[in-house]
């Protein structure tokens, strides 16, 4: 079964992101559990986070189908031992948010090496900034992202996905979450070559690790490594490839998420989204 919906506003507190996907008609959300450009927060209440629950209930929505996005700010392979350990104690203070919520998952960007170290070096910081995580909190596993590969990005061809995978202690609780505008921006032409672009990824990083979806259309040209999603069937990609999404069980039982630009679509999107389902 498909559990589609949209990375939906929890202005008010996150307890009105459930109410907020249930007028959309979704069977899945994402949300931020803080703002999203502070890097403090305060400390999540009890009657917020019995709200919260109580409100999944009310929707319909269960944990497993709630894909929570971190702070902007964040760079775990931040080049810098000041930054690094503030965006690995906000990262950490995150996953401990989403394990008072009873939820299973955090989305996170891998980071940027901001042209001050390699690539490798980048990815080794993540993948020790996901262990120091993983270690200080239960229950939640950190979701990867790739990336467009715009400025100095890790995370845009999968073998980087792979390599933090490869370097995480504990496998079982972490993933990665497939960004259709990303990939094809990236220069993974799935539009033309579906089975294929779908097979290196199984490959090279697995369908075992696929945890969410984030299903949006892109107004930058292929490969352009430009991210700036588009709403459905406006963009590049086209209908044709998200209609194959829809019936590729593969991407079944996961949070697909839509972070496409006019909200007043994402219910007809939801909606049409659903439609092509054989």
């Amino acid at each position: 079964m498909k559990y589609i919906g949209a990375h939906v506003s929890a202005a008010g507190g996150v307890e009105n992101a459930p109410l907020n996907a249930k007028e959309i008609e979704a069977n899945a959300f994402a949300l931020f559990t803080k703002n999203q450009r502070q890097w403090s927060a305060p400390p999540l209440t009890a009657e917020s986070i019995s709200a919260f629950n109580a409100n999944c209930e009310k929707a319909g929505i269960k944990p497993e189908h709630i894909l929570p996005h971190d702070s902007y700010l964040i760079n775990l392979g931040h080049p810098s031992e000041q930054q690094i350990i503030k965006s690995r104690i906000s990262f950490t203070e995150e996953m401990t948010r989403c394990q008072q919520l009873g939820l299973q998952l955090l989305n996170f960007h891998p980071g940027s090496h901001l042209n001050e170290i390699t690539i490798e070096e980048c990815l080794n910081r993540v993948a020790e900034s996901i262990n120091i995580a993983l270690d200080k909190t239960s229950g939640v596993t950190a979701v990867i992202e790739n990336t467009a590969g715009q400025g100095s990005n890790v995370g845009y061809e999968f073998e980087h996905l792979a390599y933090i995978i490869d370097r995480v202690e504990d496998k079982s609780r972490v993933g990665v979450c497939i960004d259709t505008c990303h990939t094809y921006s990236a220069g993974y032409d799935f539009v033309n070559d579906y089975d294929g672009v779908f097979k290196k990824f199984d490959e090279i990083i697995g369908f075992k690790y696929l945890r969410g979806v984030h299903l949006n259309d892109t107004k930058k040209a292929f490969a352009s490594r430009v991210d700036r999603h588009d709403n459905i069937g406006i963009g590049l990609i086209g209908r044709e490839f998200f209609t194959k999404i829809m019936n590729d069980q593969r991407f079944d039982d996961i949070p697909i998420i839509l972070e496409t630009p006019d909200e007043t679509l994402w219910k007809e999107e939801i909606a049409w989204l659903r439609s092509q389902i054989r």
